[in-house]
């Protein structure tokens, strides 16, 4: 019986660490930066060239170029373990390849409005548009990519109720005698 709670408690211990486990390799989350926002990356480029950040975000745009698989995504803050914390307003936009050597990210899988978490290398900033207006991208260089898995709407059927009025002197009140005191309908 001693042996039967000690692998009880054996999974139950590894149940509680193996969710909290990060998305990437701890290895990266460990050295690279996650407090560090768009625009102060924008703002000192020179400074951030070379270092490795973790960067949540909602990809706009997928394209397989010759260099490898270009993501444009909306970026979102990251907590320590590489979760998404969400976002109410736009903190900007970056660029994000993954090299050819690394592989091929479809288009179809990486769509418009899937989330993304990467540990990607700062390069460089890049001049682009969104729309027609001039946009400077903060671009990465992926070194590991997750793809969040989707959001499914559901369709809840709500309970129905009867309208207020109507149930409590329905025609049957003569019916029930706990009801009898009360005054009948006027028809």
């Amino acid at each position: 019986m001693k042996r039967y709670y000690f692998i009880v408690l054996l999974v139950l211990i590894s149940l509680f660490f193996f969710s909290c486990a990060p998305v990437l390799r701890k290895e990266l989350m460990d050295v690279a930066l996650r407090d560090v926002p768009l625009s102060e990356i924008k703002r000192k480029p020179e400074f951030y060239k070379g270092r490795l950040f973790i960067l949540g975000g909602v990809i706009v745009d997928t394209k397989v170029a010759a260099e490898g698989s270009l993501i444009e995504a909306l970026y979102v803050d990251v907590d320590s373990r590489g979760y998404l914390k969400g976002f109410g307003f736009s903190s900007g936009r970056f660029l994000a390849l993954f090299p050819k050597e690394s592989g091929l990210l479809d288009p179809m899988i990486f769509r418009s409005g899937r989330e993304i978490t990467i540990a990607g290398e700062f390069i460089e900033e890049k001049k682009g548009e969104i729309d027609e207006m001039e946009y400077v991208y903060p671009f990465f260089k992926i070194k590991e990519i997750y793809l969040w898995e989707e959001k499914k709407d559901y369709y809840v059927v709500p309970y129905y109720y009867y309208p207020y009025p109507y149930w409590w002197d329905y025609p049957y009140w003569w019916d029930r005698p706990f009801l009898r005191h009360r005054v009948p309908p006027y028809w």
